[in-house]
């Protein structure tokens, strides 16, 4: 069995990871039921013997003393952190998994990137090879940070290039969330591109979600809970919104939008720790996934967002409907799980790496260029030691390449190449 670490930067990384970890040990508290460790209990999760003077972890097989979480939690504000360790997880984490800061990132992504990076990068990579020691098989890390803050943006970023100079070897998957047009924070398009230069050189995956699309989400199942027709009444706790049954006894603002990322990756990593009939490893999604290095933002899209209480109504069906490469027209790569996620009979996820990103980073750029034209806020940035202008243009010119490339992928539908005829065996 292998093991993965998740290491969450930022205000917005570690709520989402909180939430994580909140619902992975309900997920393993309703599969295991005989209170031993066992080996899906250890691909994210240490079982500490805290008897022992050394602390030491116990053997797969045994009774469940002190799970510790295989997480490595960094912020530059302590109101996030300092909320978990008084909350009902405090147990799961300890002081050498924690890097806090009590000035945060100020919503500028080179404090975060050049001054924090800097300042902080012996204890970062000391935490990371700590968490990686406590693992016979280290086969993942998980970062969760957000596009449009400070630290998430800069620091994680930074942070992910710390791991490919660490752990060349060791797959990278990044939960990136992206704002809405909408956000609060004026210079979250310059956070937003800097870091996109950042995830395009250094991850193997991105999984891009968006505030907005979690926000229509959220606002889709409170409509189908408060004003559902005659028939389509929601069983209770089955929403990939829901938090019931969980360690926190009341929900927090976003909770149900972190819910639903926490959700995404308990079902990325189902595969690697429970059995199933058609087990997928981690490596494999890169593998099949991403045939161009810079192409690796992968759309995931996860369902049932909720259970109707009435099961006699047939639910939709997934139809063919994509139009795939013209060299690759059975891109599919499947994994079979035979642990549905709690509240659940059955769950569907499915990474894409599709074209359909293009829009997005479209409109990102299209924002941040309005900033930059006018050179608005730009001295923020350019105070601070190490940045200079030349990182804003090259981090433009990265993504408008990236676009390009999409922009040549989207081109190729309208004249898609025959397959070559098979070859015929005479008899």
């Amino acid at each position: 069995m292998t093991q993965s670490v998740v290491v969450q930067v930022g205000q917005c990384g570690n709520q989402v990871g909180c939430r994580f970890w909140d619902l992975a040990l309900r997920e393993h508290a309703h599969v295991n039921k005989r209170g031993l460790y066992d080996e899906a209990l250890s691909s994210f999760f240490r079982n500490v013997d805290l008897r022992k003077s050394d602390g030491g972890d116990c053997c797969v097989g045994g009774r469940i003393q002190h799970l510790k979480a295989r997480a490595v939690l960094i912020d530059m504000e302590e109101g996030v952190v300092n909320g978990i360790l008084q909350g009902p997880l405090r147990e799961v984490f300890d002081s050498t998994q924690l890097l806090t800061d009590v000035s945060g990132s100020g919503n500028n992504w080179a404090v975060g990137h050049l001054t924090y990076g800097s300042a902080y990068r012996e204890a970062i990579v000391n935490k990371l090879r700590k968490a990686a020691e406590h693992c016979d098989c280290l086969q993942c890390f998980f970062l969760i940070h957000s596009m449009g803050g400070g630290t998430g943006s800069g620091l994680g970023t930074r942070v992910l290039s710390l791991l490919e100079e660490e752990f060349p070897d060791v797959c990278r998957i990044v939960t990136a969330m992206y704002p809405s047009a909408e956000d609060d924070v004026i210079t979250s398009p310059y956070n937003s591109v800097l870091a996109m230069r950042e995830l395009t050189e250094h991850a193997d995956c991105v999984l891009p979600v968006e505030n907005q699309s979690l926000v229509d989400i959220v606002n889709k199942i409170s409509v189908m809970s408060h004003g559902a027709k005659p028939g389509s009444v929601l069983r209770k706790d089955s929403t990939v919104t829901s938090g019931q049954g969980s360690l926190s006894p009341t929900e927090k603002p976003f909770d149900a939008m972190n819910n639903i990322v926490a959700n995404l990756l308990l079902n990325i990593t189902s595969s690697a720790r429970f059995e199933g009939s058609l087990n997928m490893d981690l490596n494999e999604i890169a593998m099949n996934l991403v045939p161009f290095p810079r192409l690796h933002y992968l759309v995931p899209s996860l369902t049932p967002l909720y259970t109707l209480a009435d099961v006699n109504i047939p639910t939709r069906r997934l139809r063919p409907s994509l139009p795939f490469v013209s060299w690759n027209q059975e891109g599919w790569k499947t994994g079979l799980c035979s642990v549905p996620p709690v509240g659940h009979s059955h769950s569907l996820l499915a990474l894409a790496n599709n074209t359909c990103v293009k829009p997005t980073f479209m409109e990102l750029r299209d924002r941040f260029t309005k900033l930059y034209r006018k050179k608005a806020h730009l001295h923020h940035y350019l105070d601070v030691d190490g940045m200079e202008q030349s990182i804003f243009s090259e981090s433009l010119s990265s993504l408008s390449e990236l676009i390009d490339e999409y922009h040549q992928l989207d081109a190729t539908k309208a004249r898609l190449i025959p397959d070559a005829p098979r070859l015929s065996i005479a008899r």
